[in-house]
């Protein structure tokens, strides 16, 4: 199993730029439930992935232990042979479920944005 986070995200694994923030969420293709809103958008490289966490979710060290599991939870999950950037938002209920649950919810997610890029 390919391994891209194993050290942290490796750079070219990551969507850090505030401009490619902006051109995949101004691009309009999202997915959401009560934990997560999924941006993606095509790209013509590899798989990307950017993450966001609110300062509503808590201090520093709640805010980095989510982005940890929510890294986690994005090397389980996502394809890496896709061309693809995706941000994940994560929302302030993910605070209220426990860690499977906000796994099934990102997988669901996930599902649904494979299904809808097939179209």
């Amino acid at each position: 199993m390919w391994l891209f986070f194993l050290k942290g995200m490796k750079k070219k694994y990551r969507v850090k730029k505030n401009q490619d923030f902006t051109k995949i969420i101004q691009h309009h293709q999202s997915l959401s439930n009560k934990e997560y809103v999924l941006y993606y958008l095509k790209n013509d490289m590899h798989l990307r992935i950017g993450l966001s966490v609110s300062k509503k979710l808590g201090h520093a060290v709640i805010r980095n232990k989510i982005k940890r599991q929510v890294r986690m939870l994005a090397n389980e999950i996502f394809d890496k042979d896709l061309s693809y950037d995706f941000i994940i938002i994560v929302r302030k209920n993910y605070l209220n479920n426990d860690y499977k649950t906000n796994r099934d919810s990102l997988i669901s997610l996930y599902k649904k944005t494979l299904k809808r890029m097939d179209k």
